[in-house]
């Protein structure tokens, strides 16, 4: 969420808008109160709130990165209430992979506050799919690829003692079940022991992770690299032979855009709203969530096959492409238009006042 913030919000200056971020996470001010547990709660939570009422008093439209549990009711909540009390559009752009769970078991009032939203937005049809199932009307426009970022690599072969590098790029918490990449990966290692896997991303799972990997005989072969940012994950990328992305709960990652952009076949699970996404054996490979033998043998598939790896790199790179900020800023700039109330003006006009 916060890669796509910070990338729409880049490219709508681009094209000339006036664009105003707040974030959630500001710096504590002063500094010394992020080490106090409950206070620091009271400083964020106020900065925000009074950042919120004077930057929507200078808008025409809000657009609200929504997601589930406690950063709906914080942060989502409160800026749609604002909105509503200064009369000003607001886009709920709703995120949450856990979308049904949270609908199924949030108090009325939550149904109610997106329904008072003046556009509701996903990223996927899946999450369009559980809006309509709690009875909430959203459209769809997709996640933003910049496509700029990444050069695509050639398949390489894999053959004898050559040593693939297999990459996870997701964060180290448990819905993304980094356990079972690791295990798969393990089974990769017993075929090609040259092989590498490199995790980049942040968490409290390290620790534990980094235990099952010794376990597994693997630490000398898995990196964990941390949180890499948006100008250095391209490199990342390049790097790599195949992706696996083995979360159990998924909407519309956009770290499978940015392999599929790479040139970098994508073996996943088929959780959530990826098989919306890609397509099995055409731009990526899907397996059942949790299964080790089968995501495994996906990625030896994509190791030792090198004419699927090249399909799947030649179809994904074609297929992001719709992703692409040209094709996807005339519908940010249509929704904004029409919950800013201002669909009927100019194009050049309507831009000076997003």
């Amino acid at each position: 969420m916060a890669n796509q913030c910070e990338q729409l919000l880049r490219l709508l200056r681009a094209e000339g808008a006036t664009a105003e971020l707040v974030r959630t996470n500001a710096p504590y001010r002063p500094a010394w109160a992020g080490r106090l547990p409950g206070v620091r709660a009271v400083f964020r939570l106020l900065p925000y709130f009074f950042s919120l009422w004077r930057a929507i008093g200078r808008a025409d439209v809000v657009h609200i990165f929504a997601n589930s549990g406690w950063s709906w009711y914080l942060f989502a909540t409160p800026a749609l209430w604002i909105a509503r009390q200064r009369g000003i559009g607001a886009i709920v752009n709703y995120r949450g992979g856990q979308a049904d769970e949270f609908f199924s078991h949030a108090p009325r009032h939550v149904h109610g506050t997106l329904a008072g939203a003046t556009l509701r937005v996903t990223p996927s049809t899946y999450l369009q799919r559980v809006f309509a199932k709690h009875k909430l009307a959203a459209e769809v426009i997709p996640n933003i690829i910049d496509l700029t970022r990444f050069g695509q690599k050639p398949v390489r072969e894999t053959a004898g003692g050559a040593g693939p590098h297999l990459i996870v790029t997701r964060n180290l918490e448990p819905i993304y079940d980094i356990p079972t990449a690791l295990r798969a990966f393990a089974q990769v290692h017993a075929r090609y022991p040259m092989a590498r896997l490199t995790v980049a991303g942040s968490g409290p799972e390290l620790a534990a992770l980094g235990q099952l990997a010794a376990e597994l005989g693997i630490a000398h072969a898995v990196s964990f690299a941390g949180r890499i940012d948006n100008a250095q994950i391209a490199s990342l990328y390049a790097s790599a032979d195949c992706m696996l992305n083995p979360t159990t709960v998924d909407n519309m990652p956009i770290s499978i855009l940015e392999a599929l952009a790479s040139g970098v076949p994508v073996v996943s699970t088929d959780a959530g709203g990826i098989p919306d996404l890609v397509e099995h054996g055409v731009t990526a490979l899907l397996v059942p969530v949790g299964d080790v033998g089968a995501l495994a043998a996906a990625a030896l598939r994509v190791l030792d096959e090198p004419t699927l790896a090249q399909a799947l790199s030649a179809a994904g790179v074609a297929e992001v492409q719709r992703y692409a900020w040209p094709h996807v800023k005339q519908q940010w700039h249509d929704a904004y238009w029409r919950a800013s109330g201002l669909q009927g003006q100019s194009h050049a006009s309507a831009r000076r006042a997003l």
